[in-house]
């Protein structure tokens, strides 16, 4: 909006003629009318919720050659600019524009994909009134913004969640049905958006949805990956790595950007100048040069207006097509360019067990954080930072304060670490992530500058405060000596950020005295906080689970517990009502026959859903400890091998279930998995025991898989070494839809246990205080394998389940060490399980302490992280 003009702006008329918003009152305060004269224009310029070059931003006060702003010109595009409704008919007359005018089909050749995008356009023009009026009302107010970085978003489907949170879900259904489609068959349609891989990717999706929905003007930004991480097939048992091609047939939930398009810089040489003041100056030059272009998906928040965005950049050459190459034949050379610049964007987590895929996921990481900071976003920005991934963007934001905006390096430096805040997630190597100086130094010079200042700046104020002390020197320092010298990301997180916060409260408690006691103490111990992690329920109750979200809203008389999870709290009056826990029961039993007619579809095995449903989905690392699982199965498979007729009638029925993930390059890992798959071909075939187990993977784990085996869970486990774990969300997501979890005194388990109460939850094993005394015992003297664990490893070393040569590194890894503490732990976790068997026998005791999991997890929703995190903008 130009403040120079007199005319009043009807910015947001679109969202006051929406029909939902006389029943339903959204919290963001948006007006109505706008006069320009009362419109401030910001003085730094910002842009950040233009699409556009400069010009375009409407409140820099630039003179728009291209339009004109006559008197009624305004009033005419408000005129015209009209909301889509809501109602039945509306609805059906979008979707049959869509098919018709967005993807040329007629009624004659019409499917159920060409119906899922006409639905998708549909939903999507409704977001984007929602998201025009949002970005509008926020460059108007000015307010404080947070820029939310992670490389990965793992959004999963969005037509179901779109619907949702806009309230409109009702309508849609009735309007598709109404020419001839069923929403439930065009949800399936979607392909689930390949943006991340694990625990990162969703706990940022849950992030964005929360802070849509308590009207934080927000955006997140991220890498717009081709092929995603993988897709997994299960082939001879193994898993085995394809393209995931989600993006083959376009997206519908995106914005193409073309016109948003910034130059990032690799390699070259650093010059150093003198400006016309006489201060020396450093300039980036030469080297490669591939372009950024953006892509904006809109967030909805839930029963509100506000709509904000995440940002994903994709890499294009500068130059795309060498004529002179291609004349001369030489064919493959006239492209190479292009592939170079856009395989910086074609998978996320190249595997970097080379030196050209270490140098592949730097250039990654300097892509996405320096295309956000093309946008001048600092001033009155906060910038959390997910992992050490976007921790360039600390030293890039210097770079650019100091070389091109001119700053004085303590003035530069000021506003970094007042704009930077960093959350660490977990204690893996990829948490004290470390670069190679010469790596660094090659792909980004001047930024290797930078940092080295960074680092002798701070060291010098370390050492004012403890003169003499080299070895504190030596641990701070966020350059680790060596041949060669590496870069410590998760140092320079900590020094450049003003609040650093650990995810769970042990974990935050292990950060400050195992990983940054040194910077505690240097800093004090308010810098370093606790926020434990969350999921959102909108996604993880109301969409993944229905049918338990109607009924609680049944119960309660409303859904405001979708927006304060603390109201479930009242359901804990009715866990003891037979009727109610029928009703809940029966709910869970209609999950788990939809979960078993996936396995039988998609893995061709026949499971009982009146048996006990244990699963472990997650990522696959030693550490979460899903070897300790399967070991336990095959325990459990060998002790009912030995019992009679009349003791197997006695056993508690069990169908076990895995999914996940294994990174390409982790050989432990995909090991795992290929033992898993082989037991199964052995337990599934077993006539005497196969009524009482059964063992399932199913592969190629996402959202949308998730949200049909998490609802239909008795049981899961989250079973990693005590200390290792930061939090994890899975364990939230399971017993927020009724169901329980087995888990060692780790991450979250532990404040789960103290809101559900310990007749709620099985813990067992190791303690964290504990651990590093027995790996010392288990390094220098021989490690002790518990009996029934040895009769497990005789069973695999024996060839009961494939050739026994292959499991032989799987099986040291217990015998050398046993780093992850699987032997000592194999007793009592084998103990927990029977346990376990023997609760789920008694029906009525079971329900009731589902419903009282469930009703205790208000603590645990994203909404609570994203208050307690960004309460002050």
């Amino acid at each position: 909006m130009r403040s120079t003009s007199p005319a009043s702006y009807d910015t947001t008329q679109i969202l006051s003629q929406s029909p939902q918003k006389s029943a339903r009152q959204p919290s963001l305060g948006i007006q109505t009318t706008y006069s320009a004269s009362s419109v401030s224009v910001n003085p730094n310029g910002r842009t950040r919720s233009s699409t556009g070059p400069p010009m375009s931003a409407g409140v820099s006060g630039a003179n728009l050659a291209f339009w004109s702003d006559d008197d009624g010109v305004l009033d005419r595009w408000n005129a015209m600019a009209v909301a889509e409704k809501n109602d039945e008919d509306s609805i059906a007359r979008s979707f049959c524009r869509h098919a018709t005018k967005t993807l040329a089909r007629s009624s004659f050749n019409m499917d159920a994909f060409a119906a899922y995008f006409a639905a998708a356009y549909s939903a999507r023009d409704r977001l984007l009134d929602k998201w025009n009026a949002t970005q509008t009302y926020h460059s108007l107010k000015n307010p404080k913004r947070v820029y939310y970085m992670s490389l990965e978003f793992l959004l999963g489907r969005s037509l179901d969640n779109a619907m949702l949170n806009m309230i409109v879900k009702k309508e849609f259904t009735s309007a598709l049905e109404g020419l001839g489609f069923r929403i439930e068959d065009l949800i399936e349609e979607e392909m689930d958006a390949a943006l991340g891989n694990g625990g990162l990717g969703r706990l940022a999706a849950c992030f964005m949805d929360s802070l849509a929905t308590l009207d934080y003007p927000a955006w997140g930004y991220g890498i717009r990956y081709q092929y995603g991480i993988f897709q997994q097939k299960i082939v001879d048992g193994y898993q085995t790595e394809f393209p995931d091609y989600w993006l083959n047939f376009g997206n519908p939930w995106e914005i193409e950007r073309l016109d948003v398009c910034y130059e990032i810089r690799f390699r070259g040489y650093v010059n150093k100048i003198t400006d016309t003041s006489g201060r020396a100056r450093y300039v980036w030059e030469g080297g490669e040069k591939i372009l950024a272009i953006a892509y904006d998906n809109p967030i909805p928040g839930f029963d509100t207006n506000n709509c904000i965005n995440i940002r994903l950049w994709s890499s294009k050459p500068a130059k795309e097509f060498d004529f002179a190459s291609f004349n001369d034949g030489n064919y493959d050379k006239s492209v190479e360019e292009q592939k170079a610049a856009e395989n910086i964007t074609a998978v996320l987590y190249p595997n970097d067990n080379h030196m050209v895929g270490k140098a592949l996921r730097l250039k990654q990481q300097y892509f996405f954080v320096s295309g956000e900071f093309r946008l001048k976003c600092w001033p009155n920005s906060e910038v959390p930072v997910s992992d050490t991934h976007p921790t360039l963007g600390i030293a890039e934001l210097q770079r650019i304060l100091v070389d091109e905006e001119g700053l004085l390096w303590d003035e530069a430096w000021d506003i970094v670490t007042k704009t930077y805040s960093f959350t660490n997630h977990t204690f893996s190597c990829r948490a004290l992530e470390k670069w190679a100086v010469p790596l660094m130094q090659d792909l980004l010079p001047r930024l290797m500058m930078i940092i080295f200042d960074i680092n002798l700046f701070f060291l010098q104020k370390v050492e004012r405060v403890y003169p003499g002390d080299r070895d504190r020197l030596r641990r701070m320092s966020i350059v680790e000596e060596g041949q060669p010298q590496y870069i410590r990301m998760a140092f320079l997180a900590v020094v450049g950020s003003h609040t650093v916060n650990g995810v769970a409260a042990l974990h935050s408690e292990l950060v400050k005295s195992m990983l940054f006691n040194d910077f505690v103490e240097y800093f004090g111990e308010a810098r370093f906080t606790n926020v434990t992690n969350g999921v959102t329920p909108r996604r993880w109750l109301h969409q993944a689970n229905p049918r338990l979200s109607s009924l609680i809203v049944d119960k309660l008389g409303s859904e405001l517990f979708l927006k304060d999870l603390s109201e479930l709290q009242k359901l804990k009056a009715f866990a003891s009502d037979s009727a109610f826990q029928k009703q809940w029961m029966e709910i869970k039993h209609t999950n788990k026959v939809r979960l078993a007619q996936h396995i039988q579809l998609h893995c061709g095995i026949d499971v009982n859903p009146d048996a006990l449903f244990d699963i472990q989905c997650k990522r696959f690392h030693e550490y979460k400890r899903q070897l300790m699982n399967i070991l336990g199965v095959i325990h459990r498979y060998k002790m009912l091998k030995e019992m009679s007729k009349k003791d197997l009638e006695k056993q508690t029925k069990k169908v076990v279930i895995f999914a996940g993930k294994s990174a390409p390059g982790y050989y432990i890992a995909k090991l795992i998995i290929k033992l898993i798959n082989n037991a199964a071909d052995v337990i599934n075939n077993d006539v005497q025991t196969g009524e009482y187990l059964k063992l399932v993977f199913i592969p190629n784990y996402n959202v949308s898989l998730a949200e049909i085996m998490i609802p239909a869970s008795d049981i899961s486990q989250h079973i990693s070494t005590a200390g290792t774990e930061a939090s994890g969300t899975s364990n939230m997501k399971f017993v927020l839809n009724g169901g329980l979890i087995i888990g060692t005194v780790d991450g979250a388990n532990i404040e789960i246990a103290e809101e559900v109460g310990d007749d709620n939850i099985w813990l067992f094993g190791t303690l964290t205080k504990d651990v590093e005394d027995i790996r010392h015992a288990q390094t220098y003297r021989p490690t002790v394998i518990d009996p029934q664990l040895d009769l497990v490893m005789q069973s695999i070393q024996s060839g009961e389940f494939g050739d026994a040569y292959i499991f032989e590194p799987l099986l040291k890894t217990l015998t050398s060490g046993d780093y992850y503490i699987i032997s000592k732990d194999f007793g009592p976790y084998l103990e927990t399980l029977a346990t376990i068997d023997a609760a789920y026998q008694d029906k009525a005791s079971w329900a009731k302490r589902s419903i009282n999991a469930a009703a205790s997890m208000g603590k645990f929703s994203s909404d609570r992280y994203s208050h307690l995190v960004y309460v002050p903008y």
